[in-house]
This record gives C-alpha cells, structure tokens and sequence, in this order.
C-alpha cells in the first residue's frame, strides 16, 4: 500500500473533534509513517483541541450559515470563496491521498475541494439525524461512514456502511477508580457522580445541579463536575470539598473512571464513549439541536434500558425522583451497565480506517 497522507476535517463542537481524533489516533497505531494534517475553522474550539492531542492544524476562514436573519449572512458567500482557495492552497501544499469529514462546516470546503481535484473522500456521520454539511457532500464522496440504522432516507445507499462512532482512545479502559478520584483531589473511597454537558457546557444542566448539590450530596455522593468553558466563571465558586468544577476536562479516562454515576448530554458522540464505558446514566437531551436527534437517541437508549432520560422540561417535576431511584436502586444499576456495554462498539475506528485504506 503506498504511503498515507490523511486530511482530516471537522469542528466547532467536540462531537466532531473527538470522532476525527479518534480515527487518526487508529490510522498511527497501523499505519508506520502516516502524515497526518487537520483542517479546522478559524477561531474555533478544533484550533485549541488539535494541537493539544499532538497532531497539526491549518484554520479556514469559515463559519456556519445562520438559519435566522443575521448580518454574518451576508458575508458568507465570501468566507465560502476564500475558505475553498484556502483548501486547494492546503491541498497542492499537502498532497494527501485521502480526505476524511467528520462533519461541522469547516469539513465543508476541504473536502469539496478535494472532491473537484479528484481525490478519494470519506465522511463519518456521527448522528440519526445528518447535518447539512455531510447531506451536500454525501452526492459525491466516496464512502460514508455512519453510527445508525436507517441512514438510506438521507444518504445514497450504496455508499453506506454501518462503523459505529469512534471514541476517543483509552475512554473505554477501566483505570483504578481510587486513583481516578485522587486525581481530581477527591475521596478514593466515596462514590462519585460525573456531570459533563457537552463539550462546550450547558446552561439547563449547570443550573440543575447548582440547585440540586445539597440535595446530591445528601447522598454521600462527591462531585466531578465538567460545566463548559463558557459557563465556568459563573459556577466556579460553588467549589468546595468533596464538588470539583472544571471548564473542559481533558483526562476523560481519568473523569469516566472515577464515575460511579453519571449526568450527560446526548450527543451521538458522547452516548458512543457512554456506552464503552458502561456506569448508570441519566440523559437529559438539548433540546436546542437540528430535528432534536439528542432526545432521539436518548430515547433509543433508555428503550434498551440503558439510561433514564429526563427533558428539559421535566427538570423541575421530575430530577429528583428518577435521581434517587438511579443512585439507590442497585439492581437498575447493575442492568444499565449491562445494557450500556452490550451497545457498545469498541471497534468503531477501527472499521471507518479499514474502509479508508480500501480506498487506497
């Protein structure tokens, strides 16, 4: 096989980030000398994250088209125009053999780019539900990589293969819980309740659980709390013993491990590393995504008795009863981590490289 020289494309949310991570941390480990390039938005949360997990990055001057009135609309056509130059410019420079999409808009002009000059195309669609980048370059890329059944409605089906989601490298390892929980300073011998609102926080959540921490630690429960960059200074002074708050959480394997519960969003991506990791969950879904695909696989998971889920408008009604019920019943418990590890697809990267190198 000739040598492997990977663009690989996605941002703006770790739900795309992490997949593209994923894979090219699978694409290292069996490929000796892949070169390796991420292509990200400007300004956005992949330009920080990239360079973080050791891989290099080059910025297109690219945003999303807004759905309501707004004057960013107006310049769009022409960040479209420059971020598409940009990408032959990467592309002449870089020379890959293969481009891969994660989905998010800065995947958008890359791998059109790459479509026009011919070379092999792959998108990994993390969700039941595709955004609008992927729908647009689903018509000519070459595989498409997805995490559900049913895609065919969205994507030609001859196209399709059916991966899973990857996940980050070591999430589904189990490392000592006690010297998970030393890590993030807390009690190696208390349960622990892990919250993590997506990789950018969220405010419903935040605000649930800063109403709720007494009523949580009435249960000899410590907290490690990841509430989002953009929420951080308004909840850091909650800290006290035995409640760890963080912007961003980078040592995953460290916060899942020391897990004895777990509040999450929804997104595809996390219920991937969620299930890998298999620890009793309860979801509460954004209701503010594209045709609320969050709720949709909640609910896909909480059928399979793998979950409780709670929307956003039953917070108040309803976080206490199902909360206690998940922390106390331990026959719920020991059936949602089976039920989780039964959905889960460890191999997930490994299946989306072994179609990439079919292309090669």
């Amino acid at each position: 096989m000739k040598p492997i020289r990977l663009i690989l494309s996605g941002g703006g949310t770790g739900g795309h980030i992490f997949p593209a991570l994923a894979i090219a941390s699978q694409i290292q480990k069996e490929v000796k000398d892949a070169a390796i390039l991420f292509v990200g938005a400007k300004g956005k949360m992949e330009m920080e994250k990239v360079p973080k997990a050791g891989f290099q990055i080059k910025g297109l001057w690219i945003s999303g088209f807004q759905r309501s009135l707004s004057i960013q609309n107006l310049i769009f056509p022409l960040k479209l125009i420059i971020s598409l130059i940009q990408g032959y410019l990467i592309i002449k420079k870089f020379k890959p053999n293969l481009v891969v999409g994660t989905g998010g808009f800065a995947s958008g002009p890359i791998l059109q780019m790459a479509q026009w000059l011919k070379i092999p195309t792959v998108i990994q669609e993390q969700n039941s539900y595709p955004g609008i980048t992927n729908k647009l370059l689903s018509k000519k890329v070459d595989t498409i990589c997805v995490a559900f059944d049913g895609m065919e409605q969205y994507f030609p089906p001859q196209k399709i293969k059916l991966t899973g989601n990857p996940i980050r490298s070591k999430v589904g390892t189990v490392s000592a819980p006690e010297s998970s929980k030393q890590f993030f300073g807390l009690d190696p011998n208390k349960p622990t309740l892990a919250i993590i609102g997506g990789s950018l926080g969220a405010r419903s959540v935040n605000a649930l659980i800063s109403d709720h921490l007494d009523f949580i630690q009435g249960f000899g429960l410590q907290i490690v709390w990841q509430c989002g960059a953009l929420y951080y200074d308004q909840f850091k002074d909650l800290k006290k013993e035995g409640v760890v708050i963080q912007p961003f959480i980078y040592e995953m394997q460290q916060f899942y491990s020391a897990a004895d519960f777990i509040i999450s969003r929804a997104g595809a991506g996390s219920l991937s590393e969620l299930c890998s990791v298999g620890k009793p969950l309860l979801l509460i879904p954004s209701p503010n995504v594209t045709a609320n695909h969050q709720y949709h696989n909640a609910m896909a998971l909480e059928k399979k008795g793998a979950a409780f889920v709670l929307e956003e408008k039953e917070l108040k009604t309803d976080f206490k009863p199902k909360f206690k019920k998940l922390v106390t019943d331990t026959e719920i418990q020991k059936s949602m981590a089976k039920a989780l590890k039964a959905l889960a697809k460890p191999e997930a990267a490994q299946l989306i490289v072994n179609e990439m190198i079919k292309l090669l």
